[in-house]
């Protein structure tokens, strides 16, 4: 039977939060899909958010993005309250990646046109003014990542990876405050997934974005440089603070309903069913 989960201990914020979510919950045809669930960040913090399908990972990060207000609660995100301010100016100080996202791309598009689009928080670039410095960024931070290359192939034929390497890019774009990735490493393979992982090790160790949300159900995938994790079970907080107290055995057994041992070697964590 899995172990009862204990919430790890609270930690001192080092400064005025970068996101703070007070009872906040999400209803969607009479279910509550995510919380009542309070949560904060503060600057210089790295979050790991991970669960189970279904548990409100996404739901969370559409939330923390302002791409989706809460049935009920309060979301505070970067000093501004959700609701009363302009979500699409506050999403200009946001970056935003994830597998869902792709799809909302038109696939001949270039890379360079999809991270450019970012500069405005705009999808498609045909109803904003890019200038030469707008498109040189963009370009320099292809080039940070390796994705250089890319530049002017079609975003619809690119690889996963590839993809992924170019929404990494745009999401840095805006020069984000808080940056936030859902499910990044969904469908690659052990190449694109570790090429991924040391990239966003290197994101973690930069003083900006102040901070970062990486949501995944795979514990594999978490770079090193992140020092926070929320583990979600059907909606709800089961444990969230440093994450060496938090990804535990006794924790995700409980929100994933089955046995689990969870190992570290050399700062990278896996999971495995239980043997005991």
């Amino acid at each position: 039977m899995p172990g009862r989960a204990q919430v790890a201990e609270p930690f001192v914020e080092s400064g005025p939060p970068i996101l703070r979510l007070r009872g906040v919950s999400v209803r969607r045809s009479g279910r509550t899909i995510l919380g009542p669930i309070d949560w904060t960040l503060a600057p210089g913090e790295r979050w790991v958010v991970i669960g189970p399908n279904g548990s409100g990972k996404t739901t969370l990060a559409q939330v923390a993005s302002t791409y989706l207000w809460p049935t009920a609660g309060a979301v505070e995100v970067l000093g501004e309250t959700i609701g009363r301010v302009d979500a699409r100016e506050l999403r200009r100080r946001i970056g935003y990646a994830g597998a869902g996202l792709e799809t909302e791309f038109d696939p001949g598009l270039s890379a360079l046109d999809v991270v450019v689009t970012a500069r405005h928080a705009a999808l498609g670039p045909w109803w904003h003014t890019f200038t030469a410095a707008d498109r040189g960024r963009a370009q320099a931070l292809l080039g940070e990542i390796g994705a250089g290359e890319l530049a002017d192939r079609p975003f619809g034929l690119l690889s996963t990876g590839e993809r992924r390497r170019v929404q990494i890019a745009r999401a840095l774009m805006p020069d984000p405050e808080l940056l936030i990735f859902d499910e990044p490493g969904s469908s690659l393979d052990i190449g694109a997934r570790e090429t991924l992982v040391r990239d966003l090790a290197g994101l973690a160790a930069r003083p900006k974005p102040t901070a970062i949300i990486l949501v995944t159900h795979h514990l594999e995938e978490i770079p090193g440089g992140f020092d926070r994790a929320l583990v979600l079970g059907s909606g709800r907080a089961i444990g969230a603070g440093p994450i060496r107290k938090t990804l535990t055995g006794p924790i995700l057994s409980a929100a994933f309903g089955l046995p689990i041992e969870v190992r570290v070697d050399r700062g990278r964590f896996s999971a495995r069913l239980s043997t005991q």
